[in-house]
């Protein structure tokens, strides 16, 4: 079976969240269960594609309402991710070291309909040209949600209508919402298909992905629920299309995500010396970040967005240490200015207690999460969340709100098998019981350890979602 998916992000070519951890690791656990999987992504100006060897397989050009534009498609030559992956080249529009912000303004790019467009009809255009057509697209997000539209109902791309489109939800929020001149650039369809790219009057793509695939999938089984009744203002159309929806929870990649061999690491470890391990982490850290190692340390890994929760932290965090608490907290992330500049301040009000490093660092986030104690997420939407489940293998026990893929994944410590800390609603005093909570355990060195040894032994790997996946494919023939 040949998948083609189709993505703008995937790790570790380009990452801007969870979208590029799931395309970076679901195919190639397909490719493992021995279906051919492959990843289809732009080509974007950055580092890591410009250290690779390209092979140029086909160029051709196609329109985009008047405009004609020429592309190529480009092959990463050599097999280091694990399964093929092909590069969108569009000149002028993919070309960018951003993904979706520009790196020097920090603002969104002002062709973003058009960038996204480009990609999916470059792509299409390619596929087209296929003597054997692959048997499913696999679309992710908004950013490639038109193409379930495109192949249905756009006589210029019919010899792909047959193919099987998965549309996967990686987060409801955001719909690729436009006005609706912006119609005038996808390819002729008939008059009575343009209702399928209308939703409350305005063009909105992932609505017509909906509509339009065989079967949408989201990264939870409770994000699909959720999604029904909070959605953006998509809840009516998830409802209508819940009979073809089916909610998977994605899983991390052990090659990666694995203490006993993450060369970021200072010390590797495993359950059997997971309390050495940690411990020479922690000290580290406690170093750099002016923190005490004899405390707990809870840490906040992440975008520093409201989505996330990070908002209700620094209250939380003056709350608990005002109280006399003894725990020390260390925040990575960037987002919302205003919180970055909270969490730049913080250190000099709550010195010895709390740290901050606002930039995206993947090596320091594999050390914090060997480092600390307690990874806290205090999210408002969380369709699946992966950092609880990184958390888990290196050892460091989950502080979570009880919502979408967290409250799926993290069973609390007062339930039968219980490993991890939840709380249900969002606000300063059960997020700071939670913390407590956690602040108990810890000084029960005994028990802190035999948790630490059964959550590094729970198994999140993707073999089991991939396995999902493939049933789900199995479906569409």
């Amino acid at each position: 079976m040949h998948i083609v998916h189709l993505s703008f992000e995937c790790y570790p070519v380009a990452k801007v969240g969870g979208l590029a951890d799931v395309v970076g690791a679901l195919p190639k656990y397909q490719q493992q269960l021995g279906l051919n999987s492959w990843v289809v992504m732009p080509r974007f100006n950055n580092d890591w594609i410009n250290s690779r060897s390209i092979e140029v397989v086909h160029k051709g050009s196609t329109f985009m309402g008047s405009e004609l534009f020429q592309f190529e498609i480009h092959l990463v030559e050599s097999n280091e991710l694990g399964f093929p992956l092909y590069l969108v080249h569009v000149p002028g529009r993919l070309d960018r070291k951003g993904v979706y912000l520009d790196e020097h303004s920090g603002y969104g790019y002002w062709d973003e309909f058009e960038r996204y467009l480009s990609f999916q009809l470059a792509a299409l255009q390619w596929l087209k040209s296929f003597e054997e057509k692959p048997d499913v697209l696999h679309c992710h997000d908004h950013h490639t949600s038109l193409i379930p539209y495109i192949v249905t109902a756009c006589p210029e791309y019919i010899t792909l209508s047959h193919i099987p489109t998965v549309l996967t939800i990686h987060n409801g929020e955001y719909h690729g919402n436009y006005d609706w001149g912006k119609t005038t650039l996808l390819p002729f369809s008939d008059f009575g298909q343009h209702g399928y790219l209308n939703w409350g009057g305005r063009f909105n793509s992932l609505s017509a992905g909906i509509r339009k695939s065989w079967m949408v999938t989201t990264v939870s089984e409770s994000y699909l629920e959720e999604l029904q009744y909070s959605a953006n203002g998509l809840e009516m159309l998830l409802q209508a299309e819940k009979g073809k929806s089916y909610g998977i929870i994605n899983g991390i990649d052990t090659d990666v995500w694995n203490p006993k061999t993450d060369e970021m690491l200072p010390k590797n470890y495993g359950a059997t010396n997971v309390t050495a391990g940690k411990r020479a982490s922690k000290e580290i850290l406690c170093e750099q970040f002016n923190l005490n190692p004899e405390i707990p340390m809870v840490s906040f890994i992440g975008r520093l967005v409201k989505e996330k929760g990070a908002d209700i932290l620094p209250d939380v965090i003056r709350s608990l240490i005002y109280k006399g608490y003894k725990v020390g907290f260390l925040i990575l992330g960037t987002g919302d200015p205003w919180l970055q500049n909270q969490f730049k301040e913080m250190p000099s009000e709550l010195t010895g207690y709390f740290d901050s490093s606002i930039q995206y660092n993947e090596t320091l986030s594999h050390q914090i999460y060997a480092g600390s104690d307690f990874i806290i997420m205090p999210s408002r939407v969380e369709p699946c969340g992966l950092n609880q489940m990184y958390a888990l293998k290196y050892g460091t026990v989950p502080i979570v709100r009880s919502v979408g893929g967290l409250k799926d994944s993290i069973k609390d410590l007062s339930e039968e098998n219980g490993y991890g800390i939840r709380f249900d609603n969002f606000n300063v005093h059960e997020a700071e019981s939670a913390v407590i909570r956690a602040i108990e355990l810890f000084k029960s060195k005994k028990r802190m350890n035999q948790i630490r040894k059964k959550i590094m032994k729970l198994d999140f790997s993707w073999e089991n979602s991939a396995k999902n996946y493939y049933q789900l494919y199995q479906k569409l023939k």
